[in-house]
């Protein structure tokens, strides 16, 4: 019988990682579910938290080949706090393994520290999303940004620069890790039962992230 979930690089990593984690995250109540949705409900869930734990993984390698310090072990027996803010700009995947390594979340501030933004970008933004930058004053009158507003309406390009810049900084450092995570799970094997919950190589799968 396989112990193992998936191997990556060459080093398996063992379905009691995925364990702990199914563990710490409790089933929606499903009392109402018939009994073959919910066991497929459950096969969905193993191999989403499988995603979870892989990431992981490769985040820790990551971590290494850079010369980063390796975080602090995950504690696999924490219930995850994510946003659905989060949930919504990265898929439940991404948002929930960074939620549970401390590696994923060093790499990822690594990944957006490496990422410059012209000023030229944080210009086009600004003239771009005139509405985002109404004043308070301007909001409480219910100006219209696009028609009858004057300069003294919006918050000054010097004092929004700064956040804007953060703003595209953060937009393009998930871009990177997006596109690290892709290079990365590209030599990853599942074991049978922890294939990605969107492969349609299992008759059940689902393409959700």
């Amino acid at each position: 019988m396989t112990e193992h979930a998936a191997v990556v690089r060459g080093r398996t990593v063992p379905k009691r990682r995925v364990d702990a984690l199914l563990a710490a995250v409790p089933a929606r109540d499903r009392e109402s579910t018939r009994p073959e949705a919910l066991a497929r409900a459950e096969r969905q869930r193993r191999r989403w938290a499988t995603q979870v734990v892989v990431i992981d993984e490769l985040a820790q390698r990551a971590c290494v080949d850079r010369g980063l310090k390796p975080p602090a072990e995950v504690a696999p027996d924490r219930v995850l706090a994510v946003a659905e803010t989060d949930v919504a700009d990265l898929g439940s995947i991404v948002a929930a393994a960074l939620a549970h390594s401390p590696a994923a979340r060093l790499l990822l501030a690594e990944l957006e520290g490496e990422q410059e933004v012209a000023e030229a970008a944080v210009r086009d933004y600004y003239d771009r999303n005139r509405d985002r930058f109404l004043t308070p004053e301007a909001l409480r009158r219910g100006v219209d940004p696009f028609g009858g507003v004057s300069s003294e309406d919006f918050v000054p390009y010097e004092q929004a620069r700064e956040g804007v810049g953060r703003e595209l900084q953060r937009a393009a450092g998930r871009r990177a890790f997006f596109g690290w995570l892709d290079r990365a799970k590209a030599g990853v094997e599942y074991a049978a039962g922890h294939e990605h919950p969107g492969d349609p190589a299992h008759p059940d799968h689902e393409h959700r992230h």
